[in-house]
């Protein structure tokens, strides 16, 4: 195995094993929408959400549950295949394909054991609400960070 794979598939790893520590956690601690204060602009906040990103599809039932969770399947086998292509070198992509990768299953285990998934993390500033995430969530925005950093600023010497 190469060295990218296998810093991919650890960081994914370890994506899922605190994604899910950090729901445990919150069902067992928390109460459903009863936000327990933190830091000023932080709380912690139990909230079910059966849609994706922001809520969206969160009406769409049964169906939406299993069509959701066959998408990020799909999602994360093509995301194996890619880290399982790439380069010695191309380390902060294996970074970046590892934390959404970790962040798609973290969150496609609650999908599918739950209905739905667990969010927890409530950022605000005065009466602005972030939607509610968790650290699936928040592995998948760094590594799409990651993604576009390596498109934008890395040096690849292109296969002719």
């Amino acid at each position: 195995m190469k060295f990218p794979f296998k810093l991919g598939l650890l960081i994914a790893a370890v994506v899922v094993v605190v994604d899910q520590i950090t729901k445990v956690w919150a069902l067992n601690v928390l109460k459903l929408y009863e936000p327990v204060a933190v830091l000023p602009g932080l709380n912690m906040s139990l909230a079910y959400n059966p849609g994706v990103a922001f809520s969206m599809f969160d009406e769409s039932g049964d169906m939406g549950r299993w069509l959701l969770s066959a998408l990020a399947i799909v999602i994360s086998l093509v995301l194996l295949v890619w880290l399982w292509r790439l380069q010695r070198n191309e380390k902060l992509l294996a970074t970046g394909l590892g934390f959404v990768l970790g962040g798609a299953v973290g969150n496609v285990i609650d999908r599918v054991q739950l209905g739905y998934v667990v969010d927890f993390v409530d950022v605000y500033y005065q009466q602005s609400y972030w939607p509610a995430f968790n650290v699936a969530d928040a592995a998948i925005t760094l590594g799409a960070i990651l993604l576009v950093w390596d498109a934008l600023f890395s040096k690849r010497k292109d296969a002719a």
